[in-house]
């Protein structure tokens, strides 16, 4: 791994951190969506630094631009202005939400420090490639992925029942 690569390794997880926490801390729900179309474009360039220029431009068609267009949809069908002034955390939100943080902080650390200690493996030649995706894809992955499209369609329909029984 060249110090270029490393480079633009930090900095993409920097990038994708970021957004990442503004997705989850911000109240206005426009802005996190933005900043959720930030972080999947900043996990775009993870797969172009990895050569894997399919996969990047899969990420930045089907999740930065369509899924963020039916997230931004339901945003404004649903109007959240009053969602905005926000609730105070209940108890359990209050304990389990640094408990978890730290878990999860704790985890990231471990992980990075295996990959640093044990070194990067790289990816092999056909990592990215259009026959590797379409077989994990249809193959491997192939009932998660078709659970994850009735899950999104189940949202949607939600989304509209919400929005209609409010006019």
């Amino acid at each position: 791994m060249t110090a270029l690569t490393l480079a633009a390794y930090v900095v993409l997880a920097v990038l994708a951190l970021v957004s990442a926490v503004v997705v989850v801390w911000h109240r206005n729900p426009v802005v996190a969506a933005l900043a959720l179309a930030f972080n999947l474009v900043s996990i775009a360039g993870f797969y172009l630094v990895m050569d894997a220029q399919f996969l990047a431009l899969l990420q930045v068609i089907v999740y930065a631009g369509a899924i963020m267009v039916l997230i931004l949809f339901v945003i404004m069908l649903l109007n959240l202005r009053q969602e905005l002034r926000g609730r105070d955390s209940g108890l359990l939100q209050r304990v389990l939400g640094p408990l978890l943080a730290l878990t999860l902080g704790l985890l990231f650390v471990r992980v990075l420090w295996r990959s640093v200690t044990s070194g990067f493996a790289p990816p092999t030649p056909e990592f990215g490639t259009v026959a590797s995706v379409g077989r994990e894809l249809f193959g491997t992955f192939f009932y998660p992925f078709e659970a994850i499209s009735l899950l999104l369609v189940a949202a949607m329909v939600g989304a509209v029942l919400l929005a209609k029984r409010r006019l």
